[in-house]
């Protein structure tokens, strides 16, 4: 494996899984920031503030800078921001998406918005789902943070913000716009705030649909570790494979 400036870690199930920390992915971040490295830490999560994602980091004993973290919610704020400027937002969402929004200085109404801006709300109620509804029908473009169908819960699978978003454009037939991973946009935000270049940048994750994909598409390289979501046996069955596959982490800086 070549040397990269740039690595780019997903987060559950590559550094994390739950509330536990990968020891091995741990040694490796170490073992970056010992060379000079700050590596950047890409997740779909949509839910969590920056500030959150790095308080629950420096808990688990990961040294890191909170603007190293992308989550799918700052990227949706930004690429609103870059393309559809002074455009009002209809939010679904919680506090990662709100603080995102506000960042960028959004405005957030309750509405007649131009864009209906969804990420997964815990809390979400038919009334609000109805009205979103109507601000699509009425000619609002549908942007999500991410289109994950389902998330693991201990009892099993529950409906992610894609299930949520694909209930929303169906019954207003509209085309949403996905910007988390496996689409470059997050990767993009990184590479446009940090000025980085692609041959530099590194993909690491465990999942390949989301985590690898988000690579090939953006045009990186991309390193597939064995400790989450795709098997090495699925893995080998993909059309399009990584540039590199690991066991765990450990074998990242051999």
């Amino acid at each position: 494996m070549k040397a990269y400036s740039a690595y780019c870690f997903d987060l559950d199930g590559t550094v994390y899984i739950g509330e536990k920390i990968i020891p091995k992915a741990k040694q490796a971040i170490e073992d970056l920031r010992a060379k000079g490295i700050k590596p950047f830490y890409v997740t779909n999560n949509a839910k969590m503030t920056q500030q959150q994602i790095y308080n629950k980091l420096s808990k688990l004993g990961i040294e890191l800078e909170p603007n190293h973290i992308m989550t799918s919610a700052i990227a949706t704020a930004k690429y609103v921001k870059k393309f559809f400027p002074n455009q009002t937002v209809f939010m679904i969402g919680q506090d990662g998406l709100r603080e995102a929004l506000e960042a960028e200085a959004i405005e957030i109404v309750e509405d007649q918005a131009d864009l209906v801006v969804q990420g997964i709300d815990f809390e979400l109620n038919y009334k609000r789902i109805e009205l979103a509804g109507y601000q699509l029908q009425n000619g609002a473009k549908l942007i999500a943070t991410n289109g994950d169908i389902k998330v693991p819960k201990e009892r099993g699978f529950a409906p992610g913000n894609g299930s949520l978003v694909h209930l929303l454009a169906t019954v207003s037939n509209v085309e949403p716009l996905f910007i988390g991973k496996p689409e470059p946009y997050m990767l993009a935000a990184l590479q446009d705030e940090f000025q980085l270049e692609k041959q530099q940048m590194l993909m690491i994750g465990d999942n390949f649909d989301t985590d690898i994909m988000a690579g090939v598409n953006f045009g990186i390289d991309t390193c597939h570790v064995n400790t989450g979501v795709t098997p090495a046996t699925m893995l080998r069955l993909k059309e399009k494979q990584p540039t590199y596959f690991i066991e765990e982490m450990d074998e990242l800086l051999l």
